[in-house]
């Protein structure tokens, strides 16, 4: 069944701790949102599919899937690299390395790969919230 940060994680953590969520929601939206609308050289880009294919690849490590998102995008958007920098950081940050670090999008500005991160830092977050919500949902019920 799934348990998603829009419809249950969100609600439940408003309940538990009034105000929480919205700033939570907040946080996620702005990193999720943010970009200058470039890809290296290249001005004016969209960048939202690239965007929820990160997202949506952290949520996959952590084995959350959504239904409605076509995985195949994460096939086409993320290179090898990128996939392993994200994995590494996500699951293994201490094994991080500055290697990995330059592997991925070599000619890619380095305000570009910090946007990634923060991309990544914070769709973990939500996978780690979305596990322990649910936990405290089952609990609850």
């Amino acid at each position: 069944q799934d348990y998603t940060w829009e419809d249950h994680g969100y609600s439940l953590i408003n309940r538990l701790y009034p105000d929480v969520g919205q700033l939570l929601d907040e946080k996620f939206q702005v990193v999720y949102n943010l970009t200058y609308n470039t890809m290296a050289m290249h001005c004016g880009v969209d960048t939202s599919m690239l965007r929820r294919a990160i997202w949506n690849y952290v949520h996959c490590v952590f084995g959350i899937r959504y239904d409605d998102y076509n995985y195949g995008e994460v096939n086409q958007l993320l290179e090898r690299n990128l996939k392993i920098y994200i994995k590494t950081v996500a699951c293994y940050p201490e094994k991080t390395t500055k290697q990995i670090y330059t592997q991925f999008w070599r000619h890619f500005k380095h305000s570009e790969k910090v946007h990634i991160n923060l991309l990544l830092l914070e769709a973990r977050m939500q996978a780690a919230l979305l596990y322990a919500l649910r936990a405290v949902t089952r609990y609850m019920t």
